[in-house]
């Protein structure tokens, strides 16, 4: 698989001949550096012998220029490379909108906080790497070699001894940080986005949620969000606090080496006293070259992560791939029974372990299989891992063990809704979209009373991040728009929300519909079981080893066969059907003590 950085390394339209003069400068900073220390230390060690003044003048004069050179290039070298990181970010984000807006779909499935990250802070790591990566590692590469070859010139053994000590914190500090901060950046970015969807949540809703009597909660879940945050930038300390352990390491053995190996050749006279002190006293500062390369080390690292992360919100070959041959009678090719060509697997799950990054596993060993025309749904009790298995699906989560084969666009309770008009949010899933056919696709999810009853029809401005609308009139223009996308699987996250119980079974017989007609696969996850019937296959999710382990798929089959064959299933969907008592979703008898479903396999007491 390609290096996402490589793949998006591009849209920064870097300028290499711009790099080339940060790089220029950045060795020239370190040259003076470096000839500093060596000119510093041969003038203390010729007028410790009390040559004539003259004599001194020279290095005297080095000296000055060396130290007003390594400030004024440096100046000049951090203008070069921030030009380049900026012009970079500025073009990143430029091409990322672009790209958004001639098809990028995967933003609807976002949550508001999460999109803020990413293209605000995920933008900025990827930029970062050109000049906090890239230029560092050259810079390393050229002065080090000006170095070494400055110290062999007087001495071939201690250029030998600082070579091995460049060496050691030039790859191996670097190497380890890198290592020591895979799983810290990965837990970083996932707790940055929370952190800011919590905070915004907070934010604009905390006047209701004060109402529900839901704010305490909210609060204490973004102190724990925060609390994930700070204890991943106290493992990043450490990271970093290692690597300047193993460069003071290796600078003191890199002194302590040319010292033993400039001694002996002094006292054989084949090393004048003041070569003797350049040789011992350059290292000190030609380890300035690599103390940079383990945060270049680390940058690299989240520049890959974010740079990943941005690639989730771009169309790949697999999302824009053309729907399969359909039949007359509508049903597309190999689309349940495994027959023909069009038999394709458009998604599969092997084994999968779902879990979010360091923690625990949520759902164990699920299996599923989408082809053209498939449609499944996921059921269980409120916490026990649906939509953790279905970002998983959606490849916004890595599996914590097993395979997933495909990607899918997953459709969140809370997407965003842009604060622009209502024919503008259609058209973040496709650009040309015309007014008819954002009528049509609202007339499909139910939305047509609520269109006509708009100011301005589909010109009508919606509030940022969907104030103005209802729950239900949010959540299914969130379907409407994930309907429009190219996607050829939507995994659709409790699309019955905040929405009577014959709207929420019409919008789920809608989207059956359009999978078997277009070729495509849909997987729903829903506490409601009526409009099940209408799947190919149904997932029941529950726990059965004790409270707190992760939860499996305890049954599986048709919604006539688990009715059939699951008590607590049928049990579930009479609840539901009961008026007026019905719930509405599947839960749990209160009077059974319960793993996360009542008694899976035997009916519930009386």
């Amino acid at each position: 698989m390609t290096d996402p950085l490589v793949r998006v390394l591009p849209m920064l339209e870097v300028r290499w001949g711009r790099v080339a003069r940060a790089v220029s400068l950045g060795t020239l900073t370190l040259v003076c550096a470096i000839g500093l220390a060596a000119a510093a230390a041969w003038l203390v060690a010729r007028a410790s012998q009390m040559p004539p003044v003259l004599v001194l003048s020279l290095a005297a004069v080095g000296v000055r220029a060396f130290g007003t050179g390594r400030a004024f290039f440096r100046y000049l070298e951090r203008l070069a490379s921030h030009d380049v990181a900026l012009r970079g970010m500025a073009a990143l984000r430029a091409n990322l909108y672009d790209r958004l807006a001639r098809g990028g779909a995967d933003v609807v499935a976002l949550h508001r906080g999460d999109l803020l990250a990413r293209v605000g802070g995920d933008v900025d790591d990827v930029g970062d790497v050109v000049v906090r990566a890239l230029i560092p590692g050259a810079v390393a590469v050229v002065a080090g070699t000006g170095a070494m070859v400055l110290v062999g010139a007087f001495l071939p053994a201690a250029g030998a001894v600082l070579l091995a000590c460049l060496l050691l914190t030039g790859v191996l500090a670097p190497w380890l940080a890198s290592r020591a901060s895979r799983s810290v950046e990965l837990r970083g970015a996932a707790a940055r986005g929370d952190v800011a969807a919590r905070t915004l949540d907070l934010l604009e809703n905390g006047q209701q949620l004060r109402v529900a009597g839901a704010l305490d909660q909210r609060r204490a879940a973004l102190r724990e969000a925060e609390t994930r945050l700070a204890a991943t930038t106290d493992d990043g300390a450490r990271v970093a606090g290692t690597s300047a352990a193993i460069e003071a390491g290796a600078q003191t053995l890199a002194v302590l080496g040319c010292l033993l190996v400039g001694v002996p050749a002094a006292l054989a006279g084949d090393l004048a006293a003041t070569e003797l002190a350049v040789v011992v006293l350059t290292p000190l500062a030609v380890f300035e070259v690599t103390s940079a390369l383990p945060a270049a080390a680390v940058q690299l690292r989240r520049s890959r992560a974010a740079a990943r992360r941005l690639l989730e919100l771009l169309p790949s070959d697999l999302d824009v791939e053309e729907p399969a041959e359909r039949h007359e009678d509508g049903r597309s090719n190999g689309a349940a029974d495994g027959t023909g060509n069009g038999a394709s697997t458009l998604l599969e799950l092997s084994d999968v372990d779902a879990a979010w990054p360091g923690g625990d596993v949520v759902v164990r060993g699920a299996d599923l299989v989408l082809r053209p025309g498939s449609v499944a749904a996921l059921v269980g009790p409120s916490g026990v891992g649906k939509s953790t298995l279905m970002l998983t699906a959606a490849g916004m989560l890595g599996p914590a063990a097993g395979r997933v084969t495909g990607r899918g666009l997953f459709v969140a309770e809370d997407g965003h809704v842009f604060g622009t008009t209502v024919l503008e949010n259609l058209r973040v899933a496709r650009a040309d979209l015309t007014a008819d056919e954002a009528r049509a696709v609202l007339d499909a999810v139910g939305l047509t009373g609520w269109l006509t009853a708009l100011p301005d029809d589909l010109d009508t401005p919606l509030g940022t991040g969907g104030t103005t609308v209802s729950g239900g009139e949010r959540r299914r223009l969130l379907v409407a728009r994930a309907l429009l996308a190219r996607h050829r699987v939507l995994l659709v996250d409790e699309p019955a929300e905040h929405l009577d119980a014959a709207t929420a079974d019409a919008l789920v017989e809608t989207l059956a519909s359009l999978a078997r007609s277009t070729g495509r696969a849909v997987v729903v996850a829903s506490h409601r079981l009526s409009p099940l019937a209408v799947a190919d296959e149904v997932l029941l999710l529950g726990h059965d080893s004790g409270v707190g382990a992760a939860a499996r798929v305890v049954a599986r089959g048709t919604h006539d066969e688990l009715l059939r064959d699951v008590p607590g299933y049928r049990w579930a969907a009479a609840q539901e059907a009961a008026p007026p008592g019905g719930s509405g979703s599947l839960q749990v008898d209160p009077r059974v003590p319960t793993r996360g479903l009542p008694d899976v396999g035997a009916a519930p007491r009386p």
